[in-house]
């Protein structure tokens, strides 16, 4: 699902949770058998290939953490038809855990993970810019539709969306917004792109942030979804607008007929005729619906989604080929385990996935995390020890957050302190595009609380 499935940048390591060389399991750097020969984290030999082959730079931007990069690559990129496409462009793989691709993020800054970039190596810049999954089918016509850029040419609502992709690329939303929204308008009835022109035209209102666009996100797919075809755009598009609409402010005219609305187009988007999606789509649709349940203060009705969403990722994990795609579940899993209040649940698959996958920081990552929320202290700074000995870049500062929460909670003060001051120093080492300012200032909130409460470690 696009907006669900793509995880934000301050997400915490129970929404998304999450190389000194322990990459994770899922990140082989040989890519035995794949379809399609990405190369890994070298932006300026990826880029020297796609100029002397006179063809685009397809970019594959992702991170350990994200769980819905991990089901693109499990249940996507490993899907053998794609072998065809092999010759079409240059292929990158860049993780954005890893400071050797700072430089790579200051040019082309992302916000959600995954991010698809199809770029003309000519004049480095972005023809195209995808973020979240897609299915195989999708990834074909992203291909078409960043080739058509490259070579140029296209006219009407092909032009218009072209432009709207590059000018997304570039961060020039405003611009972007206005060219989706012509393309729409201009294209026939049948235009074979509309769906994928109102995922992108919604995306694009969304990143912005700002309460004014998320109404007109939410509006524009309202208005919009009757004329665009069922398929995964479709379900994209009614829940980014849905999550669009929990983000105008609760009071505001006409918001609780809005969500009212685009809840039930996501409802519908779930229902039959089946639409073709990956498991990870199907639980981002779940996460937005428990999501507008809880805005709506309806418990009663999230406990119930929410044991819905985990039976059907218990489901998901269980006829998994593989640890890899098994572990594409365990984010999710912990979000709905969080919301029904049964964290026990979810202990044997992160424990499984942590014994399967020895060099992946996240399972305990999330170990420490459940544990610290049910008081066993211990094991949770146990947790916490091994999922530091294995992350790096910025998010080891998300680790380090959650272990000063399980050392307040132990009322270590002192040390919580000192690992606070530690991780604010440590922040002001990696590089600038990959740190966020509000998580810095965040931890720097943390601290200056901290201080002020602090007590005396324990003899």
């Amino acid at each position: 699902m696009r907006y669900l499935a793509a995880c934000l940048l301050l997400s915490g390591l129970v929404a998304c949770t999450a190389a000194n060389t322990n990459t994770p399991v899922s990140a082989d750097a040989t890519h035995a058998g794949a379809p399609l020969p990405f190369i890994d984290d070298d932006y300026t030999r990826a880029l020297a290939e796609a100029k002397a082959k006179g063809v685009p730079l397809f970019v594959d931007v992702w991170a350990p953490w994200c769980h819905t990069c991990r089901s693109m690559k499990a249940y996507v990129l490993t899907d053998k038809s794609l072998a065809a496409h092999a010759d079409r462009f240059v292929w990158l793989q860049v993780n954005t855990d890893l400071t050797q691709n700072a430089a790579f993020q200051e040019k082309f800054p992302i916000e959600f993970w995954p991010t698809l970039f199809i770029i003309d190596p000519r004049a480095e810049k972005p023809l195209l810019r995808f973020a979240g999954s897609a299915t195989v089918d999708q990834l074909v016509k992203l291909f078409e539709d960043g080739e058509r850029a490259y070579k140029g040419g296209v006219t009407g609502a092909e032009a218009l969306l072209a432009r709207g992709d590059a000018l997304s690329g570039e961060g020039r939303s405003a611009e972007a917004s206005e060219a989706l929204t012509e393309a729409l308008a201009e294209a026939p009835a049948d235009w074979s792109r509309r769906g994928r022109a109102l995922e992108s035209l919604l995306m694009v209102l969304y990143s912005t942030f700002d309460e004014a666009k998320a109404k007109e996100c939410a509006t524009k797919a309202l208005e919009l979804l009757p004329s665009t075809p069922r398929s995964l755009s479709w379900a994209n598009s009614a829940a980014t607008g849905l999550m669009c609409a929990l983000m105008v402010p609760d009071g505001a005219e006409g918001v609780t007929e809005l969500r009212a609305a685009l809840e039930a187009k996501v409802v519908e988007a779930m229902g039959p005729p089946a639409i073709q999606m990956a498991g990870d789509d199907v639980s981002g649709l779940y996460d937005a619906r428990v999501t507008a349940r809880k805005a709506a203060k309806d418990e009663a009705g999230m406990k119930v989604l929410a044991e819905q969403w985990l039976t059907y990722l218990e489901g998901e994990a269980a006829k998994a080929p593989n640890a890899d795609a098994r572990s594409v579940f365990d984010s999710h899993r912990l979000s709905a385990a969080m919301r029904l209040g049964q964290l026990e649940r979810v202990i044997p698959a992160l424990q499984q996935s942590e014994k399967d996958l020895p060099k992946d920081y996240n399972p305990p990552a999330r170990l420490s995390s459940v544990y610290k929320n049910l008081g066993r202290l211990d094991e949770a700074l146990a947790a916490s020890d091994r999922a530091l000995a294995l992350v790096q870049g910025a998010r080891r500062l998300s680790v380090l957050s959650t272990r000063v929460d399980i050392l307040v909670a132990r009322k270590d003060s002192a040390t919580a302190t000192k690992t606070l001051e530690d991780a604010i120093t440590y922040a002001k080492t990696l590089p600038a595009s990959q740190v966020s300012p509000r998580q810095v200032k965040s931890l720097e909130k943390k601290l200056t609380e901290l201080q002020a409460t602090a007590q005396p470690s324990p003899k």
